[in-house]
């Protein structure tokens, strides 16, 4: 979907549908609405009148207009979105409502459809911002994964542009700031829900490392695979031992953007765990949900796209990107119960369970990242079923070693409208780590499985400041959610992305 922005009178504006907007309890629209129901001699006003429109959250009311009947007035037909109540009216709403709009677009057979920007100004929600979120609603919304449909023949094609209409000239730049932070945030988090939804048949670890390089090649990164024989003598014994059951290659993928070349301290090394299946290896998953375990690279995918975005918009900062890909398989050389591998920081790890195998993963991506002077570290990872129990699928958990890296992080997480909360790392659940024949074990039971996963990373962290966001649960959704559809979510690209830009600004 193009997305342009347009100074102009609404009602001059020649496209399929206008949409307007309406706050619940409102008797006579203002402002752009003020002047659609004007042009159409208080139509909207009538309807409102007869309770027709109430401006509920969500509520979507279509109306005819001919111009044989309202000769003034260009748009075939006027959409008015209900905004719900003005008190509690944020940027999630923004991107719910406009979510909704698109989609009821798309099942009108809309090709050309404008906007004015929703809830500018409504609880200081600035101009740039809520252009923003009412992009990220059109395009996030819009989504559908269709690759492997074939027989969808009558299905709706997608609105093909979207014009934000502003009268005032003052606006227009904030509007196309918000516009092209949007655009790139969106199409970022949807290649990153692209790579989850692709079978496993079709992501091997060397698809993934394809889309990685056709990704800094596009946006002028640096970029390397590593190989087994690479990472063999780099000491990633934890890696390496993962990948053995299954036939294909491993892929370590380190991507990197110099927004700061003058500082190379300055900056942020995000880590994403990259198993293109998890079968759970000898520790065999059961077989009900498995299909989903081609999502196991959820994480490697948000980092993969969150470069993209971040190349695309220049903050001053450093941004390097690493995930280590592989499947997680039970083939004859697969590693076992009970084995004892060693991580490239030298630390030896008591195999208690194969299908704790993202942990191992990170712990060398992480040893990488420090060997290469990481100064903040953000790792992502569908790890731990255990997220769900805790938080449901609506919220991330999180953890870390830095409190002011930490609230970076939740910070940008509310202002995308990615959920997550913290979650600590006490001293009690360590404990549930010790092995008695190496450092430390990869499991710690099932009692706060999510944060005896997290101390394990922690571990490889070190003094490093460093955070831990566990998406195993909000990586994927079963039905569609506001702007995040049935599959996978894209969660938390958009997220990283703003906090590189609050990091880098």
């Amino acid at each position: 979907m193009e997305v342009v922005v347009a100074q102009s009178d609404v009602t001059e504006i020649d496209v399929d549908v206008l949409v307007v907007n309406l706050f619940e309890g409102v008797t006579k629209p203002d402002g752009a609405t003020g002047a659609v129901d004007s042009a159409l001699g208080g139509v909207i006003s009538e309807l409102i009148s007869d309770g027709e429109i109430t401006g509920s959250a969500s509520e979507l009311t279509l109306i005819h207009t001919p111009n044989s009947a309202y000769a003034n007035f260009k748009p075939a037909r006027v959409l008015v979105a209900g905004l719900g109540s003005s008190d509690s009216f944020d940027t999630d709403g923004i991107r719910r409502v406009s979510a909704s709009v698109i989609r009821k677009l798309r099942s009108s057979g809309v090709k050309h459809a404008a906007t004015i920007v929703h809830g500018a100004g409504i609880g200081g929600l600035e101009t740039t911002s809520a252009a923003q979120a009412t992009v990220e609603g059109a395009l996030l919304g819009a989504y559908r994964f269709l690759k492997y449909r074939t027989t969808d023949k009558k299905r709706k094609a997608d609105v093909g542009k979207l014009t934000i209409v502003e009268v005032d000239s003052s606006k227009v730049a904030d509007i196309s700031s918000g516009i092209e932070r949007g655009v790139a945030y969106s199409h970022a988090e949807i290649l990153a829900r692209d790579l989850v939804n692709e079978p496993a048949n079709k992501l091997a670890p060397a698809d993934l490392a394809a889309t990685a390089e056709k990704v800094a090649k596009e946006n002028d990164l640096d970029y390397t695979v590593l190989e087994e024989a690479d990472v063999a003598k780099l000491g990633m014994g934890a890696y390496i031992g993962v990948s053995q059951g299954g036939p294909r290659p491993l892929k370590f993928i380190h991507m990197s953007y110099e927004g700061d070349a003058g500082d190379p301290q300055n900056n942020l090394w995000l880590i994403g765990k990259g198993i293109t299946f998890d079968s759970g290896g000898i520790s065999i998953k059961p077989g009900a949900g498995m299909g989903k375990m081609k999502g196991d690279m959820g994480g490697g995918a948000s980092v993969i796209a969150a470069i993209q975005a971040i190349s695309q918009l220049k903050p001053k900062l450093n941004v390097h990107v690493v995930c280590a890909a592989t499947d997680n398989m039970p083939g004859g050389s697969a590693q076992r119960p009970g084995d004892v591998v060693t991580a490239m920081n030298g630390m030896t790890i008591e195999i208690d369970n194969t299908d704790a195998e993202g942990r191992l993963t990170l712990a060398d991506a992480i040893g990488y990242a420090k060997s290469r002077g990481a100064e903040r570290i953000v790792d992502v990872a569908t790890l731990t079923g255990a997220a769900r129990i805790a938080l449901g699928d609506g919220v991330s958990p999180v953890f870390g070693n830095d409190d002011e890296l930490v609230n970076s992080v939740l910070d940008t997480s509310t202002t995308v409208g990615e959920s997550m909360w913290r979650l600590p790392l006490d001293s009690v659940t360590k404990r549930q780590n010790a092995s008695k024949i190496a450092d430390l074990k990869n499991t710690g039971g099932r009692g706060g499985g999510s944060t005896t996963a997290a101390h394990f990373i922690a571990d490889f962290a070190g003094d490093t400041p460093w955070v831990h966001i566990d998406v195993a649960a909000t990586s994927m959704l079963d039905s569609t959610r506001g702007w995040m559809p049935a599959g996978a979510t894209g969660v938390p690209t958009r997220s990283l992305i703003e906090l590189a830009m609050n990091l880098g600004g």
